[in-house]
């Protein structure tokens, strides 16, 4: 279920731009609050919820086991994927006319084959949703203080720039595609 909740936390901004762009046709009289208008509100805000609730879940890591690392290597890679999201959010808030029944099962299609995807390869770092919130996304060489295996690697969100890596860091280290990285003052 957490993977689910993290996938569409992926997809919030794509839901609020929905969500805004058929308000706005609304109220221009473009559209008419019908079943299918306003069941796709009430559906994006609620996925919105679920979205907001499944990154929270992420950020405070509570289930996740906390180890202390010392970074090796640290490369940000945020741009690589974010943008590629992003024209996603644009073709689909722009262009589908989810007031028609066909445009919205196709929307829920796409959607959701795309979470296939997302979920069963573990894509969890392609999140710009953490993104906005001012996450980056990097790909960190690694040594686990608590364990003696050597050098590792894994992908990291951090909050900010990680600029300063000769401290110690706290790892939430719940998957090798998506950790979370906190402060440097252990």
């Amino acid at each position: 279920m957490k993977k689910i909740l993290l996938y569409l936390s992926a997809f919030v901004p794509l839901y609020v731009l929905v969500i805004i762009k058929i308000l706005i046709d609304i109220i221009f009289l473009n559209l008419s609050f019908n079943f299918l208008n306003t069941f796709t509100i009430v559906l994006f805000s609620l996925l919105i919820i679920l979205g907001c609730y499944g990154a929270n879940m992420a950020i405070k890591h509570e289930s996740t086991p906390k180890s202390l690392i010392k970074i090796v290597n640290a490369t940000n890679i945020t741009e690589k994927y974010f943008l590629g999201y992003f024209s996603l959010f644009v073709l689909f808030a722009l262009s589908f006319e989810l007031e028609k029944v066909s445009m919205f099962v196709v929307f829920v299609l796409v959607i959701i084959l795309i979470g296939v995807v997302y979920v069963k390869n573990d894509l969890f770092y392609i999140n710009p949703f953490l993104n906005i919130l001012g996450y980056n996304f990097y790909d960190i060489t690694f040594i686990n203080l608590n364990e003696s295996k050597g050098e590792q690697k894994a992908k990291f969100f951090y909050k900010g720039n990680l600029e300063n890596t000769e401290k110690p860091f706290t790892a939430y280290l719940s998957h090798e595609n998506f950790s979370m990285l906190e402060n440097k003052d252990v």
